[in-house]
């Protein structure tokens, strides 16, 4: 069968950005033990989510994408370990330019490119807008040495048009590293992406942080990461608590028996839908 084994890696904020590196680093030894072959870093993953606040300090933590030493070094950790890595990084294009980017390394240590989170939120304890600017990559696909992996990054899973973009666009898997705490999206957690994942046929691994972070404390980041299948069924599912690594087999010749049996692709009609692009009033 064509299997891919997917990991996915959630962690607590350490206090220091070398040391979080570090921490994912090790992680990824243990998923190539376990014989990971493709695994995402969580969003921001060497950072703190530090949205909490609007400080112009946290710039600092932005780097180029790909010649910043971050990406360099995970070019160099995806050949050592043979494996794709989807890194999620603070991008700097220029300066007081910034983006929520993802880079995607294949498993020879290439970079094949990147995603820009589309969907900026600017809320209480989620000020992004102070950091980011929206997306303008689209909705690319890679073609990895796993198959084709598309990037949702946190917000933008509460969308379903850039979802059906990537599945449009032929992704396999779509990997989502978040930062969300309860009480605001928990509800929403187990039921957005398992929906995605049924209503365009592909596999989701969707990835959350745990911990709450000082001084900020705007609420515990619940975890729960988790990798489902095109049917929305949970392959693997992290604890609410812990820093945690979890692997999941991914048949992907499921998603062509799945999209035998639902045939939305076939029975979509985007003819119908030009209004969903217009600002209506």
């Amino acid at each position: 069968a064509n299997t891919v084994k997917a990991a996915l890696i959630q962690a607590e904020w350490t206090g220091d950005k070398d040391s979080m590196i570090e921490k994912h680093v090790k992680y990824a030894h243990e998923a190539a033990s376990q014989g990971a072959q493709v695994m995402c870093f969580q969003e921001l993953f060497y950072g703190p989510y530090f949205c909490q606040v609007q400080d112009a300090e946290y710039y600092a933590y932005a780097e180029s994408i790909p010649d910043g030493p971050t990406t360099k070094m995970m070019q160099d950790l995806a050949k050592e370990l043979g494996m794709v890595l989807v890194v999620p990084i603070y991008e700097e294009e220029q300066t007081g330019v910034y983006y929520n980017t993802a880079a995607v390394i294949d498993a020879d240590g290439t970079y094949l490119g990147k995603y820009r989170k589309t969907h900026i939120p600017q809320v209480k304890g989620f000020w992004e807008k102070f950091y980011f600017k929206p997306g303008n990559l689209g909705y690319p696909v890679f073609e990895t040495a796993v198959g084709k992996v598309g990037v949702y990054i946190c917000y933008d899973r509460h969308f379903p048009e850039g979802a059906r973009l990537l599945g449009l666009n032929g992704a396999e898997i779509v990997f989502n590293p978040s930062a969300t705490v309860a009480g605001l999206s928990q509800y929403l957690w187990k039921l957005e992406q398992p929906a995605h994942a049924v209503a365009n046929g592909y596999f989701m691994a969707a990835s959350n942080r745990v911990g709450t972070e000082a001084p900020w404390n705007i609420g515990k980041f619940y975890g729960n990461s988790y990798i489902c299948n095109p049917r929305g069924e949970m392959l693997a599912v992290a604890s609410e608590d812990d820093d945690e690594l979890i692997v999941a087999e991914c048949d992907l010749d499921l998603i062509e028996e799945v999209r035998r049996t639902w045939q939305f692709y076939r029975d979509r009609r985007p003819e119908t839908y030009g209004d969903m692009v217009e600002q209506l009033p």
